[in-house]
């Protein structure tokens, strides 16, 4: 994988690996990608969450995708450890398509800045 592979080369990349990883090959979309990044991001390791705590798993994620774009902001960690994140400007309202390309770009950036392209 090099600097100049496009985002679908590198989204396609990151779906094979993580989809290996996690899901015994099979194909994970883009909410699957975000939960295993919230899950990354909350560092408490694998284990069995409530309903409840995957949707903020999911919004953990989303805060620290979108943080570079300057939507959002680390706060602070409560004393269960996990993180809170406050809002710095307003989402524009984006088309379900310009969404998802912001999300994957966000998700790309993300994984980038882990290394795990090299």
């Amino acid at each position: 994988m090099t600097e100049n592979s496009t985002l679908k080369e590198k989204w396609d990349y990151i779906i094979e690996k993580l989809s290996a990883q996690f899901a015994d090959g099979d194909p994970l979309n883009i909410d699957a990608v975000i939960y295993l990044v919230g899950v990354q991001e909350l560092g408490q390791g694998q284990r069995k969450f409530k309903k409840d705590e995957k949707l903020n798993l999911m919004h953990i994620a989303i805060c620290k995708l979108l943080e570079p774009y300057g939507y959002y902001e680390f706060d602070f960690f409560d004393e269960d450890g996990w993180p809170h994140y406050k809002t710095i400007n307003q989402l524009p309202n984006l088309k379900p398509g310009e969404q998802s390309v912001l999300m994957k770009e966000s998700i790309v950036a993300y994984f980038e800045n882990l290394d795990f392209f090299k």
